[in-house]
């Protein structure tokens, strides 16, 4: 009998630490700059990363402390993933609560951390530049719409080389 992975058999709240850790495919979208209209509460992602992104690894350079360090930073938790609306949808914590299962490109399947970059779904090469560098006006012109997209090709099954 095949072992079914733990992101089909346990629910988001079920899962130990670790397991909730490696549903984080490391893409860096929610690490993107989110401006959010006060009238309407609409969302825009930008394409500037959060003062703590490492660029170069596509990921927090103070992951352990980067609440104390940016207030605003939202810790993810089951019950937190069930109220956002701004995860992207190619999230794996948003796939599993929504009982979808993880893309071809996410490391628990592919087994590679590269195929999140591979499949365009990580920022990246993406990224104009860290928050402390954008004014408040600037990140107005910093809008973009991919992270709330999925990139070509990287629902389905890879494409042979």
């Amino acid at each position: 009998m095949v072992d079914i992975p733990f992101w089909r058999r346990k629910s988001l709240a079920e899962m130990t630490a670790p397991e909730w850790e490696s549903l984080c495919d490391r893409c860096g979208r929610c690490c993107l700059v989110k401006l959010e209209d006060e009238d309407s509460g609409d969302i825009a992602y930008t394409d500037v990363a959060c003062r703590l992104f490492d660029t170069g690894a596509c990921r927090c350079a103070d992951y352990e402390n980067r609440q104390s360090k940016v207030p605003d930073c939202v810790r993810l938790t089951p019950d937190v993933v069930e109220t956002l609306s701004w995860l992207p949808p190619t999230c794996g914590y948003r796939l599993v609560q929504e009982g979808k299962d993880l893309p071809w490109w996410h490391p628990l399947v592919s087994g590679d951390p590269e195929t999140v970059h591979k499949a365009g779904i990580s920022v990246r090469d993406r990224v104009a530049g860290l928050e402390g560098a954008y004014g408040v006006f600037e990140l107005l012109d910093r809008i973009v719409s991919w992270p709330l997209k999925w990139p070509r090709g990287a629902r389905g099954r890879p494409r042979a080389p």
